[in-house]
Parts: C-alpha cells; structure tokens; sequence
C-alpha cells in the first residue's frame, strides 16, 4: 500500500512537471525584447504570460542567453522575434522553438541594411504605422483583438505629425542609425555617428564626416542614448558647439523607468518633445 502511494506522488510529481515546463501551457509567450512584450501584454492581458528576454537597463543587440531563456524559448506557445541579424543568439534558439514562431519583421517594408551582420534595418517600431501592422501579427499570433493598441499606435502617429509639421530645420543627429523609419514617415534625415548597431565604433574618417554635415545642417542638438555611452555623441556636440539630448531607441526601459511607469507609447512621446525642441517646431 505505502509503496503504491509513493508511485502516484512520483508520477505526479512528473505529469505536473511536464506542465510547468510549458508555462501555462499555450498562453506563454517569450518576447526576445521590450517593444514586443509590450505589444503581447497589451494585447494578450492577464491570460498570457509573457517574459521578456532583455533585461532593464540591458541592450538587446548583444544579448547572450542562459540556458534557461533557451528552455523558455524551446517550451513556450508562442516566440516573438526579429530575424535579419538583430539578436543572433535569439534566432540560433529560435530555430528549435516547438511552439508557434512569430517573426515580425517578416512581409515589412524593410530598410536595406549598410554593416557586416545585419541584412535589413530593424527599427520597425519606431515609426508608429509598421509597429501597427506588427501589432496585428501579434494579435494573430495570440488569437486576441489588437484594436485597442492599433488606435493609440494612430493617435501617436497623429501626435507625430501635427508635432513636426512645420520645423525650421528636419535633420536628427544621432548616436547610432536606430530612427531611420522615424525619420523616413514625418520627413526627417537622419545623421547618425555610427551604424545600426549602437557598439559599431566609426572611423576617424568617418567621424570626420559626420562633423562637416551637422556643420552645414547648423544642428544645434546632438542625440544620444539611454542603454550605451554618450561619448561620441558628447566628442561630436563638443565639435560643433552643440549641446547632447536623450533620444530614446526604445529598445528596452531602465530600471527607473519601469518604476516610474513609463512604457513605449511615454516613451516615444518623450521622443516628440525632444524632437520639437531640437528641431525648433512651431
């Protein structure tokens, strides 16, 4: 009798691990960075559970794995991820992903990329309207309506407009070329110190470049980042008499910002006003 009932607790004990491995089951999504469990969250609600794979403060496009984040890759009912290059270590375990692999930049009209190791631009989600369209692939993924986010990701790209409509000047200089859809929907040109990838260090040469043409553009505002150093962004202000401002890549939120609540749709508004003050908007 006693060792009956020792072999039902075992095989319990087994039945109910091989449920928690799955992370309640279907509903378990594993987003490789922070727009995208942002999107699944809002969309998802209470039913999903979503990990993020980047942690605050981290910067994604060199994130390295723990064999646990690949387990929750491989176990989970659905995988947002960015192919072309973005986080390699995230594509490699996507590729033994059992659940339901969703590649959001698959079908968008992607900028060509100019580096070793990126094959497009991934920046989708700084232009309001594709991270819409992005939106509905996750709502797809998840069997849940995305309408809600769809229309603020409108309202935003509204905002956006309106807000830089009528600018005395239209060029960003920034400290790596993360706003080239940014720029591309509301008539802006990007100048960017370095490439897509935010640790890609310029040339002299190249460095050089980038000076003369915030020169000619007389830019008085040079852009740098949440996640990485401001140094070359300070060097160049320094350079042409420019002051150095945050423009946020949102690709991922600082421990304060968590705290404090903000969230891609703050975020990018921040991102409006510091682009209105650098541009002289009326």
């Amino acid at each position: 009798m006693i060792s009956r009932i020792v072999l039902i607790i075992i095989l319990a004990g087994i039945f109910s691990g091989c449920g928690a491995g799955s992370s309640n089951g279907g509903k378990s999504v594993v987003a490789a960075f922070y727009p995208l469990a942002y999107a699944a969250e809002r969309i998802g609600g209470p039913a999903y559970d979503v990990q993020n794979l980047t942690p605050p403060g981290a910067e994604p496009h060199d994130l390295e794995l723990t064999p646990r984040q690949v387990a929750s890759i491989q176990e989970a009912g659905v995988v947002l991820y960015l192919s072309h290059g973005f986080q390699p270590a995230v594509s490699k375990a996507v590729e033994q992903a059992r659940g339901k692999k969703v590649d959001i930049l698959a079908g968008l009209p992607l900028h060509p990329a100019q580096e070793a190791g990126l094959t497009a631009d991934p920046h989708v989600w700084q232009d309001p309207i594709l991270f819409a369209d992005v939106a509905k692939r996750i709502g797809t993924a998840l069997a849940r309506p995305s309408t809600a986010l769809v229309a603020d990701l409108r309202k935003l790209d509204r905002e956006y407009r309106h807000g830089l409509r009528d600018c005395k000047r239209h060029e960003i200089v920034t400290s790596h070329a993360a706003f080239g859809y940014l720029a591309a929907r509301y008539g802006l040109q990007q100048v960017s110190i370095t490439g897509l990838t935010p640790e890609a260090e310029p040339t002299p040469q190249q460095l050089a470049h980038v000076i003369e043409i915030v020169r000619r553009t007389h830019a008085t505002t040079v852009f740098f980042e949440t996640l990485v150093s401001p140094r070359l962004a300070d060097t160049v202000a320094r350079e042409v008499g420019a002051r150095t401002a945050v423009l946020d890549p949102i690709e991922g939120l600082k421990p304060a910002e968590q705290t404090r609540g903000d969230n891609y749709l703050t975020l990018m508004r921040r991102n409006l006003e510091a682009l209105r003050k650098a541009l002289a908007c009326r």
